[in-house]
């Protein structure tokens, strides 16, 4: 009899340990890069159809990573259309506030006298830039030209009114001399007044005789009121009646602090106006006068007042530093 062929059974080989937890983490590498990519595949399909999206909708360009050399613009020959602009554009864009003012350290007025001899000497005063009162003398050749100019600049215009001075010295054309009535002096002042107005005050050119006169100061003083024309003292004797004749008529007058120019030297002018400096510091202005044919007098302020101004100073024309310090 045939014998019966035995099946023969094979053992599979059992893992051990070690390699049954290589097999794992084999299997699950492979899960997690599937995984991977396919969230990659959705991610980037997401994006082109944002992108496409974006692009159809005019919502803005995606950021450039790197700069591309660009072709160059063609050139347009007719205005392109203008776009309305977005609600963003149409807001109002902040200030910022601007820096505080310095508090006024003082006022400061410089007034120029003699105007009317020449024009190249009152040219450099016309320059400057902060306010500044410039007086013409009356009945010279070039008195009527000197205030159409002062006052085309923009500067303050005073008429500088003649008066008879200690000395026997003569004031010039259109003065007021002792011994004058009162019709006189009305008629002088008015005639010059009519020269070279229309002004915004009048100070005394020379007068320390005049001045002195109470009776003839109050009739000129009581003009000045009657034209609401400020009068300003330029003390030129410490012996004046302007404030009495003043006290009298209830006026308030301007008085000159400093003369500036009775040395025509740099370092004397600067000293005087530092004098000025120290008055307008301790009384709130100064009244500083000069001369248009002080050489070097419009070059200096022209130098200082800048510096003045950033230190805190301020300047004023004449008449309003008058009105400024006037009683009710």
């Amino acid at each position: 009899m045939p014998k019966k062929k035995k099946r023969l059974k094979r053992k599979g080989k059992k893992l051990n340990p070690k390699d049954k937890i290589f097999v794992a983490l084999a299997v699950g590498a492979l899960i997690l890069v599937a995984v991977v990519s396919s969230l990659a595949v959705v991610y980037l399909h997401s994006a082109r159809v944002r992108d496409e999206a974006a692009a159809q909708a005019g919502a803005g360009e995606p950021p450039v990573a790197y700069s591309v050399p660009q072709a160059p613009a063609p050139v347009v020959t007719s205005p392109p259309a203008v776009s309305p602009p977005s609600p963003a554009a149409s807001r109002p864009v902040p200030v910022a506030p601007a820096p505080a003012a310095l508090p006024s350290r003082g006022t400061l007025v410089f007034v120029i006298d003699d105007a009317g001899h020449n024009l190249h000497e009152l040219e450099a005063f016309l320059k400057l830039n902060e306010p500044l009162t410039i007086a013409v003398l009356p009945g010279l050749p070039y008195s009527a030209e000197a205030a159409r100019r002062i006052r085309a600049a923009g500067k303050e215009l005073f008429l500088h009114q003649p008066m008879e001075a200690l000395g026997g010295s003569d004031p010039g054309p259109g003065a007021i001399r002792s011994g004058m009535g009162r019709d006189e002096i009305i008629t002088i002042i008015s005639r010059n007044l009519e020269e070279v107005g229309p002004v915004a005050g009048m100070n005394n050119h020379e007068g320390s005789r005049i001045t002195m006169d109470e009776d003839a100061m109050e009739t000129v003083l009581g003009l000045c009121r009657e034209r609401a024309i400020p009068f300003l003292d330029s003390r030129t004797t410490a012996e004046t009646a302007v404030p009495r004749a003043a006290r009298r008529l209830g006026m308030y007058i301007g008085e000159r602090d400093v003369f500036v120019d009775n040395v025509q030297e740099r370092e004397a002018m600067i000293g005087y106006i530092n004098t000025g400096i120290l008055k307008a510091e301790q009384n709130g202005s100064a009244i500083m006068i000069g001369h248009v044919w002080s050489a070097e007098l419009a070059p200096l302020l022209a130098e200082l007042l800048p510096n003045l101004k950033e230190r805190g100073y301020s300047f004023s024309p004449a008449s309003k530093a008058i009105k400024a310090g006037s009683k009710p």
